[in-house]
């Protein structure tokens, strides 16, 4: 099958078609350009949706990606990614390996084609211009055949003619052989043009038509074959791209399966645990019995101190224990300890129990004039060494040993610390030793630098280093300590750092906690006044120039007390300390044994003498 012989007629169709043939190409070319632009469109779109859900760095959401199931998710995110990558290598495979490609064939194709049509228009136009001299020459030999038909005609007839002359028959003789002659040479003229002709248009049709035809013909068959060559690069982009999308989808479904909701449930009782024991039962009030107040041996005041708490005499209990139950710090720090003190014992004998009646307690002052006392006298704030602490918890800043926290986050935290201090030592060492392996390497080459320029380099990172070390001694002994490694401060100790640094635990959900009261209970608030709130910075100056309180009288201790609970001071039968603040009417009285030593103990187990303002002993029983 050829073109040059079954469609030796139709030039102008197959100029059509080719034609066609072209603009169907350019047709594919703009589809899958088109397609390329939806990839990319569509990878940008993905790295957006990835981007926009990926956790932020320095944020608290950065920290939920401790999880499991958020871990499988940032994966999946991650995976996205990649995924959206693997369509931009389609869009760019294709670019390269199909759009340039076939817009350079298309310019090489419409150049072959127009060459090939030429070549056929020539060949048309030659076979045009030898039909014309085929057509003249025939028509002059025509022509020349008839003058000699008339000629002839002419002839015989002058001849036949006696009125004639014979000058005028022998012109006419003349005159025909002339006319025969000049047809006799148009015939062979004739028949040579023909003769040429003939051989011309069989050329033609044979030769150079079907010559250029089967050139036009492989030219659309290479051109079909590009399209589908075209067309099977196109799917194979594609199929390139499945095994890394396929491991995508696999680095998903290995993510999902990688989600274990045990150590997500062990995660978030680490992040919140604090390392407490839950309250124990609340016994019966009996109020048939002398009243009296108990605590379970299981209760949070045992696991503090041994001292028994009373019942809130005249008063219902509330039902609720610490640390569930809202507290006021600031309301702590401003007053003595709330609890009522222990009664004093039956007998003067250091064995009796304190179990007998409770001495009359006098009326408390007003909240308001507590706090105006506190604000203006300056001894009131050295009874509140932990003050600037407390306001500083407060107001949202961090204990430098993390004891705002509940033991356990405590813990957590300070390993955390302790980790970055190592990472800050090694990584100054490593620079210590890149400072002395330069410095070596100067005093081998003094050409290429001064040793003693590293000198004072090398002083500053092993100052830093001898710092950091310090610092992390410092967090690693917080940490022995919270571990159990250390013993646990005494309670002098405890009371500069912190009055109540035991009642640091976080609050959740809002949820303060009550403060503990010094015979080891734990008690609700009396008072639901609003938090006052005090900047820290008004009491810095103060805090700065903490002078110790001055002494009002001395006192003598009537009974044995043993404070066992922060704020407390113990005291023996018949010793005698210092007065420096008398009771306010809440049955406390704050002595000092040294200057290192003071609490406060029950005014009813001493006999207090004032200096001056007193008239005489003034005995609290």
């Amino acid at each position: 099958m050829s073109w040059g012989i079954e469609l030796w007629d139709q030039f102008d169709n197959l100029e059509k078609h080719t034609q066609w043939g072209i603009d169907i190409l350019e047709k594919y070319i703009k589809f899958v350009k088109e397609r390329t632009e939806i990839e990319l469109s569509y990878a940008k779109q993905l790295r957006n949706l990835s981007k926009k859900y990926q956790p932020k760095k320095n944020s608290k959401e950065e920290e939920e990606y401790r999880y499991t199931a958020c871990k499988a998710f940032l994966s999946t995110l991650n995976e996205m990614n990649d995924y959206a990558g693997q369509h931009e290598v389609i869009s760019e495979n294709m670019t390269s390996q199909i759009i340039v490609e076939l817009a350079r064939y298309v310019q090489e194709l419409k150049q072959e084609r127009k060459s090939h049509f030429h070549d056929g228009r020539k060949a048309q136009q030659h076979i045009e211009t030898c039909w014309k001299q085929l057509e003249s020459s025939k028509r002059r030999f025509e022509r020349d055949c008839k003058e000699a038909d008339r000629a002839q005609q002419y002839f015989e007839k002058m001849d036949a003619d006696i009125n004639v002359t014979k000058a005028d028959v022998e012109k006419a003789r003349q005159q025909a052989q002339t006319r025969h002659q000049m047809a006799e040479d148009s015939k062979a003229d004739y028949s040579s043009i023909l003769q040429k002709f003939n051989h011309e248009q069989h050329a033609y049709y044979h030769t150079h038509i079907p010559s250029i035809f089967q050139k036009i013909q492989e030219m659309e068959e290479r051109r079909i074959v590009r399209i589908g060559e075209s067309v099977k690069t196109y799917a194979e982009l594609d199929r390139q791209v499945i095994p890394i999308i396929g491991k995508c989808l696999d680095g998903i479904v290995k993510a999902a399966e990688s989600i274990d909701p045990k150590n997500d449930s062990q995660l978030v009782v680490e992040a919140y645990k604090s390392g407490f024991e839950p309250p124990g039962d609340i016994e019966f009030e009996d109020y048939t019995q002398p009243m009296k107040r108990t605590v379970s041996d299981n209760s949070l005041s045992n696991s503090r101190g041994e001292g028994k708490s009373e019942l809130k005499f005249g008063g219902k209990s509330k039902g609720k224990l610490w640390p569930f139950i809202k507290k006021n710090k600031l309301m702590s720090l401003l007053t003595s300890p709330h609890q009522p003190p222990p009664p004093p014992p039956a007998s003067a004998s250091p064995s009796a129990v304190p179990n007998g009646p409770q001495s009359p307690k006098q009326q408390k002052e007003p909240l308001s004039h507590r706090f105006n006392e506190f604000m203006t006298s300056k001894p009131k704030i050295h009874c509140f060494r932990s003050l600037k602490r407390g306001l500083s918890l407060k107001l949202g800043a961090t204990p430098e040993d993390f004891s705002n926290l509940p033991p356990e986050q405590r813990r957590k935290k300070l390993q955390q610390k302790v980790d970055e201090l190592n990472k800050e030592i090694q990584k100054e060492m490593d620079q210590r030793d890149a400072i002395t392996k330069m410095k070596d390497v100067y005093l081998k080459n003094p050409q290429m630098g001064d040793p003693a320029s590293l000198d004072h380099k090398l002083a500053e990172v092993s100052q830093n280093i001898e710092k950091l070390r310090l610092e992390t001694q410092k967090f690693e002994a917080w940490l022995a300590e919270v571990e159990g490694r250390l013993p646990a401060r005494s309670d002098q100790a405890r009371r500069q750092s912190g009055m109540y640094e035991a009642q640091n635990a976080p609050s959740v959900n809002n949820c303060a906690q009550d403060r503990e009261s010094p015979d080891g209970s734990y008690t609700e608030e009396q008072s639901q006044e609003s938090e006052v709130k005090v900047l820290a910075t008004d009491f810095d100056d103060e805090f700065d120039d903490e002078e110790p309180l001055p002494a009002i009288g001395t006192c003598k201790a009537l009974y044995t007390f043993e404070g066992q609970n922060e704020g407390t001071i113990s005291v023996v039968e018949g010793e005698t300390l210092y007065v420096i603040e008398e009771d306010k009417g809440d049955g406390w009285t704050r002595i000092r044994r040294n200057e290192d030593e003071e609490g406060y103990v029950p005014t009813s187990y001493v006999e207090v003498y004032l200096d001056k303002n007193a008239k005489g002993a003034k005995t609290y029983i």
